[in-house]
């Protein structure tokens, strides 16, 4: 064989679940936010969290290889990232998203190959079973875990956003699908001329409003009830956002939802969409080509673009103006100008 040959990277991907699985149940547990308070040792973290002593060293000495947790001896506290990013009391924590990966996303890829076959979801509505979202909207326990799984996908997005538009150019903003109000409260704390609005169905204005009081701008930011599929229109500001929204839903809505974001704007007016856009030459972000696979898992016709893809739907409704712009990681918005 040729010696530049090398297999190791191909069985490294295809057991890569392994260090996957290993890192979400460390979330799941909760070490991260644990070892927030202090380094602790191995001994008082097995304790804790009820580890079997088989299982205490390898499982937390992966977490170390995997650049999560440094080890002093048998000491062990979070590296500066995991400190930053999975500890459950910090409002950069983005475990949200990763906990219900492991509830729940974890368990349907094992069924890719045969929603690559029939093109059907994987998830709770698998052979007739309830839509997976109406059940979680209608339990207000699931309902606010998901909620605080998009503020995981969102804040960082939100914060980039808000360096990367111009939003002295004007003065009001709406978040379609706003969820907790990650990126609404995230515009407003930067720029306070804005006044800023999240939109998405009732149940979810208890927790928007909580969310926001949170962060005391409730003078500031408010919650719009409504449906943006069976409304007939979309209210209106300056700026409307949506934020992982389109790619839940197969081509006639997506284009339904921007023609009613574009009838809802001023001249002028903006419409930023924001997801993983998969890059125009379909090669290189593998997290959005990924999350595409995951529509096919979660929705009977979602699917995920690329920003030539979005910025062709938006001229087709009416947009004269558009322009994709980098956020961070594999989040890209697409930029509309009625």
């Amino acid at each position: 064989m040729d010696q530049e040959l090398n297999p190791q990277g191909i069985l490294e991907l295809g057991l890569s679940f392994w260090a996957s699985k290993a890192f979400l149940s460390s979330v799941e547990l909760g070490i991260y936010t644990s070892l927030a308070a202090g380094p602790k040792s191995r001994a008082e973290l097995a304790t804790e969290f009820g580890l079997h002593p088989r299982s205490a060293v390898d499982f937390l000495d992966v977490l170390v290889a995997l650049s999560l947790l440094d080890r002093e001896g048998d000491v062990y506290s979070n590296t500066v990232l995991a400190d930053t990013f999975l500890d459950r009391n910090k409002p950069s924590y983005v475990g949200g998203m990763l906990e219900m990966a492991n509830a729940r996303l974890f368990g349907f890829w094992n069924n890719l190959t045969e929603a690559l076959k029939t093109g059907e979801p994987q998830n709770e509505s698998k052979g007739g079973g309830p839509d997976p979202f109406a059940a979680m909207y209608a339990d207000p326990e699931n309902l606010r875990r998901f909620l605080k799984a998009m503020t995981g996908i969102s804040t960082a997005s939100g914060t980039a956003m808000a360096e990367a538009f111009p939003w002295k150019d004007y003065t009001s903003v709406i978040d379609i699908g706003c969820a907790e109000g990650a990126v609404p409260v995230a515009l407003a704390k930067a720029h306070p001329h804005l006044t800023a609005s999240g939109y998405d169905l009732p149940p979810v204005g208890p927790v928007f409003t909580e969310f926001v009081a949170e962060h005391g701008l409730s003078d500031r930011v408010t919650f719009q009830p409504g449906n943006f599929l069976e409304d007939a229109a979309l209210p209106s500001a300056d700026v409307l956002v949506m934020g992982h929204i389109l790619h839940d839903w197969p081509f006639e809505t997506k284009f339904e939802l921007l023609q009613k974001a574009y009838e809802a704007l001023p001249d002028g007016g903006a419409l930023i969409v924001y997801e993983a856009l998969i890059d125009d030459d379909r090669r290189t972000n593998v997290f959005g080509l990924l999350m595409s696979l995951n529509m096919l898992i979660e929705t009977p016709g979602g699917f995920d673009f690329t920003g030539a893809d979005c910025q062709g739907w938006m001229s087709i409704v009416g947009f004269s103006e558009t322009r994709v712009q980098h956020l961070l990681g594999p989040d890209y918005m697409v930029i509309g100008i009625k």
